[in-house]
C-alpha cells in the first residue's frame, strides 16, 4: 500500500511550512505530497498568516523536490477556467520532471467564494464534467492538431492545445461520496477513485459502486486505483496519541473510529482491513504541519511494514 502525505495549508501554513513537509515526506520514503485547494480557513482555526494557492505552491515544490509525486486533493474545479487549468497543470508537471496528478472536483464551500469574490454557480456537477472533458481533451489532442468544444458552460475555439505535459498522461483523480454520478465520471475519466474520511463499509460500497460503473462503460475496473484519505495521529503510546490528538483539537477515541489513529500496531492493522476491501493507496491527512516527528514516526514504525 501507498502512503501519500496530504495537507489542508488553509488551516494555517505558509510556503516554508508546506515546503519542509514536502521534503520530510521525500526523504522519509513517502509517495507523494499533496494538499487541498482551499482559500480560507475552517472551524476555529484563525488560517494565519493566509492562504496559499495549490498550483503556485506546487509549482515550487516542483523545483525542490525530486522524487515524490505531487498533486491536489482536490482542485475546485469553481476556482480556474479549464483552459487555464489545463496549462498551469501541464506546466508543473514540465516543472517537475513529470511528476503531477490533478485531483478534480466541483467546488464545495461558499463561504470561501464569497469571501473572494468567486462566482459559486448552482449546477457544479455539470461544470465538472465538462471541465474535465477539456482538460483532458487538450492534454490529448495532437501537436499541430486544435481542440474545440461546444458545451452548456465552455466553449472552446481552435485551441493549440499547448502546452503538453511532460507525462504522456497525468493521472486523473475522481472522488467523493456520492451514489450515482460520481461513480459514472470516474468510469469515464479517473486514473483513480478516491473516497475521503469514509468508514470500511462505506469505502467498500463506494468502491463497488465505481466498479460497476467501469464494466458499464467498457472499461477493466482493475484499470483504476481505488484509495482513500484519512486523518492520522499516531504515537508511540498513549499519552503521544493524546498529545497529538490535542494539538489537532480532537478526541482520541474519535480519531480511532473515523481515522488512523492510535499506537503504530493499531494504524498497520487498520490499513489492512483498508486493503482488504480494495484500497491501495491512503493520503493520511496531517493536521499538524509543525510536527516532523510525527512522520518520522509514521514512516518508521507503520510505512515499514507495510511491505
Amino acid at each position: 500500500m501507498d502512503l501519500r502525505i496530504f495537507t489542508e495549508p488553509q488551516q494555517g501554513a505558509d510556503y516554508d511550512t508546506l515546503l519542509r513537509v514536502a521534503r520530510a515526506t521525500e526523504e522519509l520514503g513517502f509517495d507523494a505530497f499533496f494538499r487541498s485547494d482551499h482559500y480560507l480557513s475552517m472551524g476555529s482555526a484563525d488560517g494565519l498568516p493566509g492562504p496559499t494557492d495549490a498550483w503556485i505552491t506546487l509549482a515550487g515544490l516542483a523545483r525542490e523536490t525530486k522524487r515524490i509525486r505531487l498533486g491536489t486533493l482536490m482542485t475546485a474545479g469553481t476556482f480556474r477556467l479549464p483552459g487555464v487549468l489545463a496549462i498551469q497543470v501541464a506546466q508543473v508537471d514540465r516543472m517537475s520532471g513529470g511528476r503531477v496528478e490533478l485531483g478534480l472536483g466541483a467546488g464545495w464551500f461558499e463561504e470561501e467564494h464569497k469571501a473572494y469574490g468567486i462566482p459559486f454557480p448552482k449546477e457544479k456537477f455539470g461544470r465538472l464534467e465538462e471541465q474535465l472533458a477539456i482538460v483532458t481533451g487538450l492534454w490529448e489532442t495532437e501537436i499541430g492538431k486544435t481542440f474545440s468544444y461546444e458545451g452548456e458552460f465552455y466553449r472552446l475555439s481552435d485551441s493549440p492545445a499547448l502546452p503538453k505535459p511532460a507525462q504522456d498522461r497525468i493521472p486523473v483523480l475522481i472522488g467523493g461520496h456520492g451514489a450515482s454520478r460520481t461513480p459514472r465520471l470516474a468510469a469515464r475519466y479517473a486514473d483513480e477513485f478516491n473516497i475521503p474520511f469514509a468508514s470500511i463499509a462505506d469505502s467498500e460500497r463506494q468502491f463497488g459502486r465505481v466498479r460497476a460503473a467501469a464494466e458499464e462503460a467498457g472499461r477493466a475496473p482493475d484499470d483504476l486505483v481505488y484509495s482513500n484519505a484519512l486523518v492520522v495521529c499516531v504515537g508511540k503510546d498513549d499519552a503521544e496519541v493524546a498529545r497529538r490528538a490535542a494539538a489537532i483539537g480532537r478526541d482520541v477515541d474519535e480519531l480511532k473510529a473515523n481515522g488512523l489513529a492510535g499506537s503504530p500496531a493499531e494504524v498497520v492493522d487498520k490499513l489492512g482491513r483498508y486493503a482488504a476491501i480494495g484500497s491501495s493507496r491512503v493520503y493520511l491527512q496531517v493536521l499538524d504541519l509543525d510536527d516532523l516527528d510525527h512522520l518520522e514516526l509514521i514512516s518508521a514504525r507503520v510505512q515499514s511494514q507495510l511491505g
